[in-house]
């Protein structure tokens, strides 16, 4: 719509909403808590205009025929009617035929005269010829056409207005009628069809009321509005989602038990949120009795933007849900400091996830998530788990769920969790269908050559709130920027699907080959992220074959050298694959000592980003202090964070660990002096002060077995060890003549048994 009051009058998303109204699927819905306090402010403006243009058409209308019949007196000529539009073009023929540019005689100089005055132009001095007058007159017909055109665009400004007061009133209190007699002829075709007498129809029917624009101000003027919302949010629906919120809330006022919800922060999750949101509040205050936890799972690495983007939307959701007084809350689950990522990784020295050794999802999602749901039912007994889950982007997922699927019920079992039910209640929507409610406000028609189309519009301005009075723009343009990539989704079972390649968590995942979400977002404006990308893309490298052996230790946490078993085709008799350990303690150092100077540059430069928490370090230095394989006995973490920081936290230093640094290089010369492995003495005396104080030291022979059976060496001392022992080839090879055996005297016995 071409509206020159647009911009200063009306409102674009008011614009957006009528113009735009209907489209497959879901019907947009009005936020009521923005639009009423604005109409109220903008509605007398929109009268006055539509007066005073009213009044200056008017006026122009009444000069426009003096002018008019002027003009006639000067070709001597009297207008046939009153009509303008056939009046200027009877004068345009006019002034064709007496376009002669002679010099105005009196009786037409007194003419001009008249003409000037009317007009009342200080930029014209005088006109010289009849052409000069008509070509003014035609000018001056122009500037009315312009006035009618902005007086009906004002009307249908104010009539936008009308029509959304209007609706607001009926949503809210509902319609209103009065009674209006009926006309004969309506009495007469209503006889007819209902086959009754005249005198049997009623004479008064119902009738709408559809207030005007004065009642209309009279009516906002009554309503008190708190920060730019009134106090009985009544959003409006489409039917189909109308009929969405009631199996919802059948759903949820069917039992007592508690709802947890799944919160990613991403699109699916965020439509559940959206959906129960404004399902249970449009219940009665009475209905709202069950609790409902919107739970986030924070790894910890995820990536900055997402992790901003999560917590403004938990603190949004919490106070709003506590203004509209509805029993949601938000939390934030993140793992224990000893099993995060980064304590994993550098302080055990894990290496970095891959598909076939994803030891990150346990520790860092379902764990977190499941101890948060085991609490709620040790309080409630019971709880259903609500979660985004959609059959059409995850095949697998809802393989799963259908496979738990209560008969007759809308839940399923939870596939680990006692007593826990799963509840999806978007789980046949598509994509579109979940961006419709998300953004439908924003979706904008399109006319071309091609036909009638829709687009998402990008325009903060255009964009409606959703029920927690927040925007959905950001989280659109996140999945823009990460040319459309998924979303991690919220994992509560080992059947949840991975990130995979359609991720959108943590940016130090190397399950994937490239983080392409990452890639993404630093290409469309957050260029500050690069040098998260290089980090994870050093630690995917550690994973190449040829190079494993060059960052991780040859020895097992467990202090044992291992080598690969065979495999189904594989030649048994040949030596078996070293399969190697933890990362060496150097290389933890020093991507540690990166990180650290990585954060404070970041916050340097004025973003907020914390990549290892304060209770991360402790329990890495924990690791590093009582590595099995590596023990610090430098106790490096203080010194490289002091190295960083410039100051110390408040490390504990009554640790559990037997030796200092100078403790420790009298250890290493005396077992090069006596050809003893260092690290094994040390864990025998670490074992020999556990027992101290025990008035009964039972099993201590078999925990000191236990050490000095390790594998103590370089590799190469380790393997020239085992050379005289049974090879895990060989043992292979004897493995299949035992069962060539076994084979052998199974079937004797058998034919034993028959002869017998």
């Amino acid at each position: 719509m071409n509206n020159i009051f647009q911009a200063d009058n009306l409102d674009d998303e008011q614009l957006d909403y009528i113009n735009n109204e209907y489209f497959s699927g879901f019907k947009r819905y009005k936020n009521w808590k923005t639009l009423p306090p604005k109409l109220k402010e903008h509605l007398p403006k929109y009268m006055a205009d539509k007066i005073l243009l009213k009044s200056k058409v008017e006026a122009n209308e009444f000069k426009l025929k003096s002018l008019i019949s002027i003009v006639y007196s000067l070709f001597s000529e009297i207008a046939k009617n009153d009509k303008v539009t056939d009046n200027i073009k009877n004068l345009s023929e006019i002034s064709k035929e007496n376009s002669d540019n002679l010099p105005l005689s009196k009786q037409q100089q007194k003419a001009v005269s008249a003409y000037l005055e009317l007009i009342n132009d200080s930029k014209i001095e005088s006109f010289f010829s009849t052409s000069d007058i008509y070509n003014n007159l035609q000018q001056q017909h122009q500037n009315a056409l312009n006035a009618e055109l902005h007086l009906r665009q004002a009307e249908n400004t104010l009539s936008l207005c009308v029509n959304l007061i209007n609706q607001y009133i009926d949503d809210s209190e509902g319609s209103f009628t009065k009674k209006v007699k009926k006309t004969t002829s309506e009495i007469e075709k209503e006889a007819l069809e209902s086959k009754l007498d005249l005198c049997d129809v009623s004479e008064y029917k119902d009738v709408k009321v559809v207030r005007n624009a004065q009642e209309c101000e009279k009516h906002l003027d009554k309503l008190i509005f708190q920060n730019g919302k009134v106090a009985d949010y009544e959003p409006h629906y489409s039917q189909k989602l109308i009929d969405i919120v009631h199996r919802v809330q059948s759903a949820y006022t069917l039992d007592n038990r508690p709802w947890v919800i799944g919160y990613s922060g991403g699109k699916d999750s965020s439509a559940v949120a959206t959906l129960v949101y404004l399902s249970v509040l449009a219940l009665k205050k009475e209905k709202r009795t069950k609790n409902i936890y919107l739970v986030a799972s924070d790894t910890l690495v995820e990536t900055p933007k997402v992790v901003d983007h999560i917590d403004n939307s938990l603190a949004a959701i919490h106070r709003q849900a506590k203004l509209d007084k509805l029993p949601i809350t938000t939390h934030k689950v993140l793992p224990e400091a000893n099993q995060s990522f980064w304590a994993c990784l550098l302080g055990k020295g894990y290496p970095a996830p891959t598909k076939s050794f994803r030891w990150c999802t346990e520790r860092m999602k379902i764990n977190p998530v499941s101890d948060f749901i085991k609490s709620k039912i040790s309080q409630h007994d019971e709880v259903i788990v609500t979660l985004g889950s959609r059959s059409e982007e995850s095949a697998s997922r809802a393989q799963v769920i259908a496979k738990h699927k209560i008969e007759n019920s809308r839940f399923a079992r939870h596939t680990t969790l006692a007593n826990a039910y799963i509840y999806t209640p978007i789980d046949t929507w598509s994509m579109d269908d979940v961006w419709k409610i998300l953004r439908a406000c924003s979706l904008e028609v399109t006319t071309s050559p091609l036909g009638i189309g829709k687009k998402w519009a990008d325009k903060y301005d255009l964009e409606w709130q959703n029920p927690w009075a927040a925007k959905n723009l950001t989280l659109w343009n996140l999945y823009k920027d990460a040319s459309d990539q998924g979303e991690c989704p919220m994992v509560i079972d080992d059947s949840t699907p991975s990130c995979g390649n359609s991720r959108f968590g943590c940016w130090t995942c190397t399950v994937v080959t490239r983080d392409r979400a990452m890639e993404s977002l630093i290409q469309n404006g957050e260029g500050w992220m690069e040098p998260l990308l290089i980090f994870r893309n050093i630690l995917a490298k550690t994973n190449i074959i040829a190079k494993k052996d060059r960052y991780r230790n040859y020895k097992r946490r467990i202090g044992r050298v291992n080598f690969q078993r065979a495999k189904d085709g594989d030649d048994i008799s040949l030596e078996r694959a070293h399969v190697p350990g933890p990362y060496w303690l150097k290389y933890r150092k020093r991507w540690l000592r990166k990180l650290l100077v990585q954060e404070k540059q970041f916050n340097e430069a004025g973003h907020k980003v914390e990549l290892v928490t304060k209770p991360e370090l402790h329990a890495i230095r924990q690791e590093w202090l009582n590595d099995p394989n590596e023990p610090d006995w430098d106790d490096s973490l203080p010194a490289i964070y002091r190295s960083v920081y410039g100051k110390d936290l408040n490390w504990v230093y009554n640790d559990n660990s037997t030796f200092d640094k100078q403790g420790a290089h009298i250890l290493t010369d005396l077992g090069q002096e006596y050809n003893v492995v260092p690290q094994m003495v040390m864990k025998l005396l670490d074992l020999e002060i556990s027992m101290e104080g025990l008035s009964r030291r039972s099993g201590v022979q078999n925990k000191v077995a236990t050490i000095l059976k390790q594998d103590w060496g370089t590799l190469d001392e380790i393997k020239e060890k085992l050379q005289g022992q049974q090879t895990k080839a060989g043992y292979d090879v004897f493995q299949e003549e035992i069962s060539s055996l076994n084979d052998k005297l199974s079937t004797v016995e058998q034919l034993l048994k028959k002869e017998f």
